[in-house]
């Protein structure tokens, strides 16, 4: 994972492959009959908050990080604590900019939140017990604002997105020191909520659209048998390294959750091109690090 440049490593470049799925989800979701445009613009403006939201991470815990993780780019000399915080500055703003010309007032109704969850989340409340709260607030956000004025359409897939992200930073918090099987049992039974909860629209959806359910149970097959298996591992034996490879595991096993969802609102093409760029999202997260 050191052989990827400082940059990359800093703001985690193989998990922005998770990003488009948000905003394509609740443009799917709050259209009609999920036939709403791609909105591309607005994936563009989530992908700058979040690149943002990765540097201002690292700006925020460089102190933390020269103790525990020394390898990343502000503790190992790579890049400067001012560096990450002004490359922070310029995507959020650029995001919120990309976010104001695209959908204009509306638009900016939720990517201002959406930006000052992220920066809460990084500077303040990372570390509190409202830190996975405020990370799940910042992904179901970022699928509302895709949604434009139908937020409540795609409330059920926001809602799904941000209960499996609120499970993996759960765990997050455990990745370094450890917090025995009971937080793995924890993260599977996260697993089985999500994956029970998504079933349940894909059945609703079998007598409408039998080819949709189908697509959704298989993305959904794959997606609870890399967290599974990487949850069972955990609970077998829970040291930081099994409980990192179930958080790197959850950051991208979003992506077949996403296409599920996209399936079922009728967006089989673009679920399938999502599902299809998911193991080149795992290849990319062997060479830097998606935590």
């Amino acid at each position: 994972m050191s052989g990827a440049p400082p940059l990359v490593r800093l703001v985690r470049l193989p998990s922005v492959l998770t990003v488009p799925g948000d905003a394509l989800l609740g443009a799917a979701w709050g259209g009609e009959h999920g036939e709403a445009a791609a909105p591309d613009a607005l994936v563009l403006a989530s992908s700058l908050l979040y690149l943002g939201g990765m540097a201002l991470n690292d700006w925020a815990d460089r102190e933390v990080d020269a103790r525990e993780r020394p390898q990343r780019p502000i503790p190992a000399g790579e890049v400067t604590p001012r560096f990450a915080l002004g490359l922070a500055s310029v995507l959020s703003g650029a995001g919120l900019g990309v976010a104001s010309v695209v959908g204009g007032r509306r638009a900016l109704r939720t990517a201002l939140p959406l930006a000052a969850a992220v920066w809460s989340y990084d500077l303040k409340a990372k570390g509190t017990r409202a830190g996975p709260w405020t990370m799940a607030l910042a992904r179901t956000l970022d699928v509302l604002l895709g949604a434009g004025s139908r937020p409540g359409r795609a409330a059920p897939a926001a809602a799904i997105v941000g209960a499996h992200t609120l499970m993996v930073t759960f765990v997050s918090r455990h990745e370094v020191e450890g917090g025995g099987a009971r937080v793995a049992v924890g993260a599977l039974a996260g697993v089985t909520a999500t994956t029970a909860a998504t079933a349940v629209l894909a059945l609703r959806r079998r007598e409408q659209d039998p080819l949709a359910a189908a697509a959704a149970f298989a993305c959904l097959g794959l997606y609870a048998s890399a967290l599974g298996s990487a949850g069972v591992a955990a609970a077998r034996d829970p040291k930081p390294a099994r409980l990192q490879r179930f958080v790197g595991t959850g950051v991208l096993g979003l992506m077949p959750l996403q296409a599920g969802l996209l399936a079922l609102a009728g967006r089989r093409g673009v679920a399938a091109a999502i599902a299809a760029a998911w193991p080149l999202a795992r290849r990319a997260a062997r060479k830097a690090s998606v935590t």
